[in-house]
């Protein structure tokens, strides 16, 4: 199979049928052989209704119905474990994304031996203070923090080659920076496309401002995972191993000064009164609680196992 199309959704009734019709003329066009996947994720309207309709009437298209809102990282995850095409493409329900880019992304993945193929929506259409600046700030910290240099990280229309979303760990909200979890596997091909952005036909987004501030600190967790994700006793353990030598030998410092002093008959102070032996005592015990931080991380990730993170509810006849 060439093409799997993978695409979540959530309260979309009124755009799946456009898009499906839509999709399914580019690859008649196309020739291409194909499937689409639709992860409802816990929608309360008829989404589900729609795509078992779908589904009955063109074997290519497939659904999973979660059995509530989980958010979209947890639905690409479910599509990409069924994903069966060589090249996979993700995009929004919205009909935001336009499947006319789908073929040049394809002949890119295949010809151009990409690994990773991001839209990039450089004119769009969303409101400038609330949407497009601040996308724009969390692009900029995107890029310096991952080094990819991606002006769009968050555009929901991407191209995979097969190996990269069956290798790689979509969790939490992790979404976002799909690309810099597949650069962090070892898929360094990466490039992107300037795409169209359509202007929002039906319903309203499904994002408020919340998701700068979570995209955010998801981008440091991320940074983190990279570089300590499988070491923390390398950070944990060297700060807590660092700040327990400061503090013991702050510590050694007052009493052999107060002992000095005593020796020459100098003015001295209690040990107790001295605020710098608290300094000493404070950064010795923060010390060696992160160095059992790190060594607590490293029993842990040698321990995890892998849980369920969603239940799905239903799925399509011919998945």
């Amino acid at each position: 199979m060439q093409l799997s199309i993978v695409i979540p959704l959530l309260n979309e009734e009124q755009s799946l049928v456009e898009l499906y019709n839509w999709i399914a003329k580019v690859m008649r066009s196309n020739s291409f052989s194909h499937e689409i996947i639709f992860i409802d994720d816990g929608s309360t309207d008829n989404s589900w209704k729609t795509i078992e309709s779908l589904a009955e009437n063109d074997s290519a298209v497939k659904g999973i119905k979660f059995n509530r809102n989980y958010g979209k990282s947890q639905a690409l995850h479910a599509g990409f474990l069924r994903a069966q095409g060589d090249v996979v493409i993700t995009m929004d329900a919205d009909l935001q994304d336009n499947p006319e880019e789908i073929p040049e992304l394809y002949k890119m993945i295949k010809e151009g031996n990409y690994d990773l193929v991001s839209g990039w929506k450089k004119k769009r259409y969303d409101h400038v203070l609330t949407k497009n600046l601040p996308s724009k700030l969390f692009n900029a910290a995107a890029r310096k923090t991952s080094g990819l240099k991606l002006h769009d990280f968050n555009c929901g229309l991407k191209a995979y080659r097969r190996e990269v979303i069956k290798n790689i760990d979509v969790y939490g909200e992790m979404h976002r920076y799909i690309p810099v979890l597949a650069k962090n596997s070892g898929f360094s091909h990466i490039t992107e496309k300037e795409v169209k952005h359509q202007a929002r036909k039906y319903g309203t987004t499904k994002f408020g401002a919340e998701r700068f501030i979570n995209g955010f600190l998801d981008l440091i967790s991320i940074w983190f995972l990279s570089k300590f994700g499988r070491r923390p006793m390398h950070l944990f353990g060297a700060l807590g191993v660092l700040m327990f030598l400061f503090g013991f030998i702050a510590a050694g410092w007052i009493g052999v000064s107060k002992l000095w002093k005593m020796y020459h008959d100098q003015p001295n102070i209690l040990v107790a009164l001295n605020p710098w032996f608290y300094i000493a005592l404070t950064v010795m015990i923060i010390g060696s609680q992160l160095f059992l931080a790190g060594f607590l991380g490293e029993l842990i990730l040698r321990s995890k196992r892998d849980k369920d993170r969603y239940l799905i509810n239903k799925t399509t006849a011919n998945l």
